[in-house]
């Protein structure tokens, strides 16, 4: 038994207590909970380390760090604990991400050592449904990808990455983890995407993270040529309905705060603002 404040790495025998952690927030917690309950902790099934941090014995505090440093339902000494773990171990990961106050906390004690950032996003307002919206009604042209349109569906997925993040995924491996993720998510059924006549992607996104809890929409992305068309709130009414039907009763996604035509167009297929996000992206 911890009978004091300490930090340590969690091993699979914590698990249980772990995943109660997690759902204290399964909507904010939802992109680590998802790679817990399949990869549990041990961390070469989970791609990183899970680190814990105990207050009189008990487990209060996570951050998960793998190619994401993720601080999760992180207290101020849990903050400065998990910073101090990130400094001795070096940087690794290629962001950092999380509820915008503790992830601005562990940001500001890992800049002089990390710094600087290639790109510091400080709010990206977390939003939530439940339902559908009775205003927007769903693109039927909107569909899962098949497994044998890989070749259509990844270079969309390639420019939503590039134009959202500002490098491509291809650099570094020649883009082999990105396309097997792409794969993975066609394999499983969370791919979703809207065809023109002549098999190019107009309107696509992802069902990502998913637990029996919540689930996360991202990658969302209209073609050039067809922005302002008003394709976007019935492309993402779509995916909402199958996600609330098939995936998780409680469907989030997070935003910049800046793209204002994204955050208008979730607010009218009915998603709410609940809280924030902050990424720091190296």
């Amino acid at each position: 038994m911890l009978t004091q404040t300490t930090s340590r790495v969690l091993e699979p025998s914590d698990l249980d207590a772990a995943l109660a952690v997690l759902d204290r927030e399964p909507v904010a917690n939802a992109f680590v909970a998802a790679r817990v309950q399949i990869a549990g902790l041990d961390p070469w099934r989970l791609g990183g380390e899970m680190w814990g941090w105990y207050e009189d014995g008990m487990l209060t505090s996570l951050c998960y760090a793998g190619a994401n440093l993720v601080p999760i339902c992180a207290t101020p000494r849990a903050v400065r604990a998990f910073a101090d773990r990130a400094r001795r171990a070096g940087r690794r990961c290629s962001s950092i991400v999380g509820p915008a106050e503790s992830t601005a906390q562990l940001w500001r004690l890992l800049e002089p050592g990390w710094g600087p950032a290639r790109e510091v996003r400080g709010r990206q307002p977390l939003m939530v449904t439940d339902r559908m919206s009775a205003d927007v009604a769903p693109d039927p042209r909107v569909r899962r990808v098949r497994k044998d349109e890989m070749e259509r569906i990844m270079p969309a997925c390639v420019a939503m990455f590039t134009e959202e993040v500002g490098v491509s995924p291809l650099a570094g491996d020649g883009g082999l983890l990105y396309q097997a993720r792409v794969a993975e998510l066609v394999g499983s059924g969370r791919s979703f995407a809207r065809f023109d006549g002549d098999g190019r992607v107009v309107f696509k996104a992802e069902i990502g993270a998913a637990t029996d809890r919540a689930c996360q929409i991202q990658g969302v992305w209209v073609a050039p040529e067809y922005r302002g068309r008003g394709l976007a709130a019935p492309g993402m009414a779509a995916v909402l309905r199958y996600a609330l039907a098939d995936v998780a009763p409680a469907v989030s996604l997070y935003v910049n705060d800046f793209n204002t035509a994204a955050r208008r167009t979730y607010r009218r297929v009915g998603f709410r603002e609940v809280g924030s996000f902050m990424s720091v992206l190296f």
